[in-house]
């Protein structure tokens, strides 16, 4: 009996369930419609809210705000590698940058170069490291492998490549402009005038890539003027010189009459010590500005007895006292020399054959100074004759 029930159960499950839920008549169904799985409810109706058309648009907005965000982030992202990553030079290299030249004109000059690998990136990322500041002009060594932040930081903080001119003491005016004008680095012309002799301070002198060449000269005058300003201040107060001009004049015979460091205060008191006497300075440099002026004596041309005796403003073999104008630029150690020469009594000095000089109180001692720097000088051409004579020997 419950067998039988379980398979009229078996086969009107379903209708019996269905039936016993509710009222109604018993369906019988097949097996295979009983084990049909039955249909799943329908999913709720969407609200009239959910459907109005202001929500779907900011559905829409908001998605497309939240894809620019990933996309702009990763823009991001990439510059900012972009911008501090390794660069693509390969080695040192140097770059230009002019002045009045713009930012976007700078960038595609690097990149021109392959300095940077993209100038808008180095552009945008320029203006957010500089904020007010700008990008300075001058020459700058990029080292291989720069990224574009710190191209960028090397050229905010103006440490440009500096180039040096130097100007050896006791040059002429006439000889710094040519040295001026055969300086390949400086830019523009000479000014047509010169500066008076003894104006420019023999020093050596920095600059950057454009510089001119009216710049440096301008340096030049001006650091003169602050020395002379400063070594008059000083100077002995018992110096039989009474102008700062004077001053150089005498410190430009001191160095031309000798290089030595050393020698200079001594030197320069040697002729304090005859200004005091009026005694003439006897100074041979005098005598070769007399005869060739600013262009100095040509290398091959011996001063002669009648040059010594032949009247000339800067002959101070002839004149009284010190010439009209320097002879040449002396340097600031020259300068202090004859601010404070050394005290002695000395009034004569010779070479004496090692690069110095011998220094003497009176006449006789001098003349004993003058006889053996010749014995030095005859043995000297007879040795030179001699090395002559071997290799003409040789030769034949």
């Amino acid at each position: 009996m419950n067998d039988s029930n379980n398979q009229n159960r078996g086969v009107f499950g379903r209708a019996g369930d269905q039936n016993a839920k509710g009222s109604g008549p018993i369906v019988p169904v097949s097996p295979s419609q009983a084990l049909k799985p039955e249909k799943a409810p329908p999913p709720p109706k969407r609200s009239r809210r959910a459907r109005n058309q202001v929500v779907v648009f900011l559905n829409f907005v908001l998605s497309m705000v939240i894809f620019v965000l990933i996309i702009g982030v990763g823009i991001f992202w990439y510059g900012k590698t972009e911008f501090e990553g390794r660069g693509p030079l390969d080695r040192t290299t140097d770059f230009m940058v002019r002045e009045g030249a713009g930012l976007n004109q700078i960038a595609a000059g690097l990149e021109r170069q392959g300095i940077i690998s993209n100038q808008r990136i180095f552009s945008l990322g320029a203006k957010s490291v500089l904020g007010e500041d700008t990008l300075k002009a001058g020459e700058y060594e990029i080292k291989a492998g720069s990224s574009m932040r710190e191209v960028v930081e090397l050229m905010q903080s103006g440490k440009s490549i500096l180039h040096a001119f130097t100007v050896p003491e006791g040059q002429t005016v006439v000889q710094v402009f040519n040295r001026l004008r055969e300086a390949p680095v400086l830019e523009g012309d000479l000014p047509d005038e010169m500066p008076p002799e003894g104006a420019l301070l023999p020093e050596t002198y920095k600059f950057s890539r454009g510089t001119t060449r009216v710049e440096i000269l301008e340096q030049m005058e001006k650091a003169q003027t602050r020395a002379l300003e400063q070594i008059w201040a000083r100077r002995a107060p018992d110096l039989p010189l009474e102008t700062p001009e004077e001053l150089v004049i005498l410190a430009s015979i001191v160095e031309k009459e000798t290089a030595r460091a050393d020698e200079r205060p001594r030197v320069a008191g040697v002729f304090i010590n005859r200004l005091n006497l009026g005694m003439r300075l006897q100074s041979d440099p005098t005598i070769i500005y007399g005869l060739f002026g600013g262009e100095g004596k040509p290398s091959d041309r011996p001063i002669y007895r009648s040059d010594i005796d032949k009247p000339t403003p800067y002959n101070t073999y002839v004149i009284d006292a010190l010439p009209p104008t320097p002879i040449a630029n002396p340097g600031r150690e020259a300068m202090e020399a004859v601010a404070n020469p050394s005290r002695t009594k000395d009034l004569y000095f010779v070479a004496d054959g090692t690069g110095g000089h011998a220094f003497a109180e009176t006449l006789d001692d001098h003349n004993s100074n003058v006889a053996r720097w010749r014995r030095i000088e005859a043995e000297r051409r007879k040795a030179v004759e001699a090395e002559a004579a071997t290799e003409n020997s040789e030769g034949n």
